[in-house]
């Protein structure tokens, strides 16, 4: 049988894999007399020991390279050679290890509250996602810096918002929004912050002489005392 250089009648292709997950390369070479076969990475020599978790076998023409769990660093252009006395052929194709991707997702989103003047304001959500989001609060649609009176926490997933002292003017709507390669999402709530409330006594009185006292809280300025009399006529039956 006549001399036949290398050829590749199945050539490599180009693969795409998550970290961790496996991956393979795979050739076809015939030739005669049977070549040998060389593997090279952004073109160095390759072999198992140079690139650790790398496998290599060549069998019946069939040429495979093999990673069982892929990393960043396993990334780069490939190469397979195939060389006997008549000639030689070449093969590439390129391993591109890309990390698990997840769009953001809120586990925990915006409750509105009311609370009094003077009080602590703590606005929290729960994010995921891969990679980890980049989390702003935004206050009627301005996003708000972290400083004295807003201070902005994170706690492992854990992202808040926290008003050392709310006053009125603090009230309105406020949104978080959580944003990574894959995505985006939002979460809104409305504040509402009371102001100071005085009690004002009521004094009801009933022809049977009972007196009932109440207290409610209304603004200051509505007067110290209200007296309301109420007249009840109680017919008996006999």
């Amino acid at each position: 049988m006549s001399t036949q250089a290398p050829t590749f009648t199945q050539p490599l292709q180009s693969v795409v894999a998550l970290e961790g997950s496996a991956a393979s390369f795979e050739a076809q070479v015939s030739g005669f007399p049977v070549p040998e076969v060389s593997w090279f990475r952004d073109g160095q020599v390759l072999s198992a020991a140079a690139l650790p978790g790398v496998q290599i076998s060549f069998s019946d023409g069939r040429a495979v390279l093999s990673i069982p769990a892929v990393t960043a660093a396993h990334s780069g252009r490939f190469s397979v050679r195939a060389t006997n006395g008549a000639g030689q052929a070449t093969s590439t194709a390129e391993l591109l290890v890309t990390a698990e991707t997840a769009p953001p997702t809120f586990i925990q989103r915006l409750q509105s509250s009311t609370v009094r003047q003077g009080s602590q304001v703590r606005l929290s959500v729960r994010v995921s996602g891969i990679p980890t989001p980049v989390v702003k609060f935004y206050r009627e649609g301005a996003e708000i810096q972290s400083s004295a009176d807003f201070q902005i926490l994170q706690d492992g997933d854990l992202y808040s918002l926290l008003i050392a002292e709310a006053f009125p003017e603090d009230s309105g709507a406020y949104s978080v929004t959580t944003t990574n390669s894959s995505g985006r999402a939002t979460s809104t709530c409305e504040l509402l912050v009371q102001g100071e409330f005085s009690p004002v006594q009521i004094l009801v009185l009933t022809t049977f002489f009972f007196v009932f006292n109440a207290e409610l809280l209304l603004p200051k300025g509505f007067g110290n005392v209200l007296q309301l009399e109420m007249q009840k006529c109680l017919e008996v039956n006999k």
